[in-house]
């Protein structure tokens, strides 16, 4: 079974995150809302299907990436977040937190060596979709 596969998101700790959004949609042509922006593609094993990667800067005293003391967060899609965590726990990964159910999908976060903090998700593409759309209207 596939663990990772795809990026789906960059997070990152910034002074003026609405400055760093507006700075991106001017000079890179990001369409920027309240939570950055999101990157549409089409998924290799079934391009009719929409997959989303996420980009977002986040204050910079934000507690969110905690415990890890990185400017970042990469947030990695997986195809079974369960079955995952299950077994990075056996492999010794310290695993930070329960899964967290949302509309769009399942997440839960992990510790790398260096002390990144990771974020998992099994995304619901589909849900993704109908948020992302309903933001920009």
């Amino acid at each position: 079974m596939k663990r990772v596969t795809g990026i789906g998101g960059i997070f990152f700790k910034c002074e003026d995150p609405k400055e760093m959004k507006n700075w991106y949609a001017k000079h890179l042509g990001f369409d920027t809302d309240d939570y950055g922006t999101s990157f549409e593609w089409r998924q290799t094993d079934d391009t009719n299907k929409k997959g989303f990667s996420a980009w977002s800067p986040f204050d910079a005293d934000t507690k969110y990436f905690e415990p890890s003391k990185k400017e970042f967060m990469v947030n990695y899609r997986v195809e079974n977040l369960e079955w995952l965590l299950e077994e990075l726990k056996k492999e010794g990964v310290q695993v930070l937190d329960e899964i967290e159910a949302v509309e769009y999908g399942k997440f839960a976060h992990i510790i790398d060596p260096e002390g990144n903090k990771i974020q998992l998700w099994e995304a619901f593409d589909e849900e993704y979709d109908k948020m992302a759309e309903a933001r920009t209207k």
